[in-house]
């Protein structure tokens, strides 16, 4: 027998590796000679470097930046193995984990971290770039970055705003004249895990703000903000963006780089899974184990395990997922009626009872569990197959 695992992480308490680990064991224990292929997954939130450095026998690099607050730190980002792609997650420097939950404040948050990190990779040499959106503490629509990147976001005035939640509404013009010249000769994949727009009821502000600190009257500001921008954008770079799918994703980082920067959109998952070679790693594979923390309705709308299945199928390879939690919203993945769609695959929960919110994210105990739900799976696998034989 032949599996593969990719699974995302685990979010605070298993990292891809770690679940893929677990899962290994838990499988070998029922299938000692089996063949276990494990490959490190991410959908374009955090780990998407970790993975794709791992995947591609890359490097990791250091430098000085930013985080949200515009206070002083060091960053991390990642180079692939083909030496040419730099890869930025918008959470290593405007992510929402490095705020205490007192400081988060989208109307304040910038995304200039993430601006410096990528003009550090330019300034060495990098020119094509992977930029994963996932988990990221801001609402100011990409202009931080684009700002750290020389453009100018000005008032009615003429004057220079501070690229943040709170400026959008003020914005009137868009100077791009001082961008960064090595900006045209680069290209950017943006990798996005979610399909919303950038505005209205299903746009950043007023799905994803909240979480990052706003209240319902900041909100409504955030929301006319990124409308204002896009008015802005629209008229200066002819490009459509209230439509955008995944335009929303990051506080609607992704219509504000997708207006300015030589660009395309992609699922971060599907970029992943791309660079680290998947499709041929499920040559003659029985099974694929997939999963992560959560899976609820947004996980059939391009997250990892969708990703996954989605490929798996293709090769006419059976899934199975795993899931720290399963939400009472989720009802399959994908669209029934569509090839590919990873409907019919089945997802089990790895909490064994009723626990504690710490208790599950304890990492030990989640380790455990993962183990213990990939030992009962393919036990279930062993007893099938000898009633067939």
């Amino acid at each position: 027998m032949k599996v593969v695992i990719a699974s995302d992480s685990f979010k605070g308490s298993l990292s891809s590796m770690d679940v893929a680990g677990a899962a290994a064991q838990g499988i070998a224990d029922v299938f000692p000679d089996c063949e276990i292929v494990k490959v490190p997954v991410a959908d374009g939130g955090e780990g998407s470097v970790d993975s794709l450095v791992s995947a591609t026998s890359g490097k990791k690099i250091s430098a000085a930046s930013y985080d949200p607050l515009m206070r002083s730190m060091e960053a991390g980002y990642g180079v692939l193995g083909d030496g040419r792609t730099a890869v930025i997650e918008i959470a290593a420097a405007s992510g929402l984990a490095l705020l205490d939950e007192s400081e988060r404040n989208p109307m304040a948050a910038s995304t200039y971290g993430t601006g410096v990190l990528i003009s550090d990779a330019l300034g060495r040499g990098y020119r094509n770039f992977i930029i994963a959106l996932g988990g990221s503490a801001t609402n100011d629509g990409g202009i931080g970055i684009l700002s750290a990147l020389g453009a100018r976001f000005l008032d009615g005035k003429g004057n220079e705003l501070y690229p943040c939640g709170e400026s959008l509404s003020r914005i009137r013009s868009m100077d791009v004249s001082g961008l960064a010249k090595d900006v045209s000769a680069s290209f950017f994949n943006i990798a996005v895990d979610v399909d919303n727009v950038i505005c209205g009821e299903n746009g950043a502000a007023y799905v994803f703000a909240p979480q990052k600190g706003a209240d319902p009257h900041m909100v409504g500001l955030l929301d006319s903000g990124l409308d204002n921008l896009c008015a802005v954008l629209e008229k200066e770079t002819g490009r459509h963006l209230r439509e955008l799918k995944g335009g929303g994703a990051a506080g609607g980082a992704c219509a504000g780089l997708f207006s300015v920067l030589p660009s395309k959109i992609a699922r971060g998952a599907e970029l992943v899974l791309e660079a680290a070679g998947f499709d041929s790693l499920l040559e003659d594979a029985d099974f694929v184990v997939t999963g992560e923390g959560r899976v609820d309705m947004q996980t059939g709308m391009g997250k990892t395990p969708a990703a996954v299945a989605a490929a798996a199928e293709r090769r006419g390879v059976p899934v199975i997922c795993m899931a720290g939690q399963v939400s009472d919203d989720f009802h399959g993945m994908g669209d029934p009626s569509m090839p590919c769609s990873g409907h019919g695959v089945p997802v089990f929960c790895i909490q064994s009872g009723i626990v504690s919110l710490e208790q599950a994210m304890d990492r030990d105990n989640a380790f455990r569990n993962v183990r213990r739900t990939a030992r009962q799976i393919f036990s279930v696998v062993k007893e099938a197959s000898a009633l067939r034989r």
